[in-house]
């Protein structure tokens, strides 16, 4: 079966209502493996040949995390600095990557029409994970469609379980679409 690797960021998980119902659909969803980067790596200290196995392991990897200042908490940054290296995943002979699939899965306090031109937020929010998509490019993956959850200050619990089905459901598809890619000659 093929694989999906979510690497789960939040700083404050328990603080969290969304991300952590989100981070517990994901847990349950036969062929992802859940990697939760703050567990892991409290110091920052990243095991950088631990993270490229993970990589090589998985067809998907979904970069699940709330959308901080316009972006990621700092250990996915540092992740990205570290891990996706010259050589490795970019670059003279770095084709680790090539052919995999990569999305971000994120929460935002702020609703769907705050991220529009003449939105709050003055652009999209595929306009901020642009640096996403182009890491993904440059390393020669393909950019998926976002899972994203807005307004997550004013769900209600109801609405919570919602959208953590749904996120269950969009990381069985992409089992289950990787597993047909796969399979194809």
């Amino acid at each position: 079966m093929a694989r999906v690797l979510v690497l789960f960021a939040h700083p404050a998980l328990h603080r969290s209502r969304v991300n952590s119902r989100l981070l517990d659909a994901a847990r349950k969803v036969e062929g992802a493996t859940v990697h939760d980067l703050y567990e892991a790596y409290p110091d920052f200290f990243i095991d950088v040949p631990r993270e490229k196995q993970l990589l090589l392991d998985h067809d998907v990897i979904v970069w699940q995390h709330p959308f901080f200042w316009y972006s990621c908490p700092a250990l996915i940054k540092e992740w990205l600095d570290v891990v996706l290296e010259y050589g490795f995943a970019y670059g003279d002979d770095g084709t680790a990557l090539v052919g995999k699939r990569a999305m971000t899965a994120i929460t935002t306090g702020g609703g769907a029409e705050a991220y529009s031109p003449e939105g709050f937020n003055h652009f999209t929010i595929r306009q901020f994970l642009t640096p996403f998509e182009q890491t993904a490019r440059l390393c020669g993956m393909t950019y998926e469609e976002p899972f994203i959850v807005h307004s997550t200050h004013h769900l209600t619990e109801d609405e919570i379980s919602a959208h953590a089905e749904r996120y269950a459901a969009r990381l069985d598809q992409l089992v289950a679409e990787s597993s047909t890619r796969e399979e194809q000659p």
